[in-house]
């Protein structure tokens, strides 16, 4: 199932005392977070991405939002602009560079828009690479809860969304969760737990590669009870159906 593979002003003073006068205060540089950045020659809309066919060679800018992984010189980052979301899969990215990759950054990626699986999964730019654009956003997070079990939901694909108020389901012999969808696995691996609201069960997982065991969503969500109340926020990632990448679980 798994492949292996803000609005913020800075503005910072320096005080410093020298043979006992105080020294000019000057401010650093400040960068301006918006989404409102205009696209640059030969990059794509959302749009554009969207209607653009399988396999084919793809030019888009998006803000990096999540990091999944870095290895062997690739990394898979969650991105999204004003419009929509993406997941740059294996991105050729040297490790240097992967810092560089920090929330917010706006990067232009160039690559082949694939689905995986084929027809029905997660629609990403693979075979890319990228280059640091200027540009600072961090998308706030959007709430689809009432999109649940509808087909608007995977209109939301690959952004940071949220989830309010759903029941901790019994996932397996009174268990919250499972380490691997088949609860093959062992601490570190993904967890996979349910939970419901008006009656209907859904699936979520807990992304080792994206949040490992050190994390405080991991933490969270091996704590949780059956029949906890919880709000989540995490990547809308897709398999099959809607298979969340959560990344902050609170037991309400």
């Amino acid at each position: 199932m798994k492949k292996v593979f803000a609005s913020v002003l800075t503005l910072s003073v320096l005080l410093a005392a020298g043979c006992g006068a105080k020294q000019e205060e000057k401010p650093a540089e400040t960068t301006e977070q918006t989404a409102d950045v205009e696209k640059s020659e030969g990059v794509m809309s959302y749009a554009d991405f969207m209607a653009a066919d399988m396999g084919s060679e793809v030019v888009v800018e998006a803000f990096v939002q999540g990091k999944q992984s870095w290895w062997q010189d690739t990394a898979t980052v969650y991105a999204q602009d004003k419009d929509g979301g993406y997941l740059f899969y294996n991105m050729a990215c040297s490790e240097d560079d992967y810092k560089k990759l920090t929330e917010g950054q706006l990067i232009r990626v160039k690559g082949t828009k694939t689905q995986w699986p084929e027809g029905t999964g997660v629609i990403e730019v693979a075979e890319a690479t990228f280059e640091l654009a200027d540009g600072k956003w961090i998308a706030p997070v959007t709430d689809v809860t009432s999109a649940l079990g509808t087909d608007e939901l995977v209109s939301f694909m690959n952004q940071k969304v949220g989830f309010n108020g759903l029941t901790v389901e019994d996932k397996g012999d009174g268990h919250a969760f499972y380490y691997n969808w088949d609860n093959s696995g062992n601490e570190g691996d993904d967890l996979y737990f349910d939970a419901s609201l008006d009656g209907k069960k859904y699936t979520f997982t807990v992304e080792s590669y994206l949040t490992d065991s050190t994390t405080e969503v991991y933490n969270a969500v091996e704590n949780l009870k059956v029949g906890d109340v919880i709000d989540m926020e995490g990547f809308l990632y897709w398999y099959e159906g809607m298979n969340p990448h959560i990344t902050s679980v609170k037991v309400k």
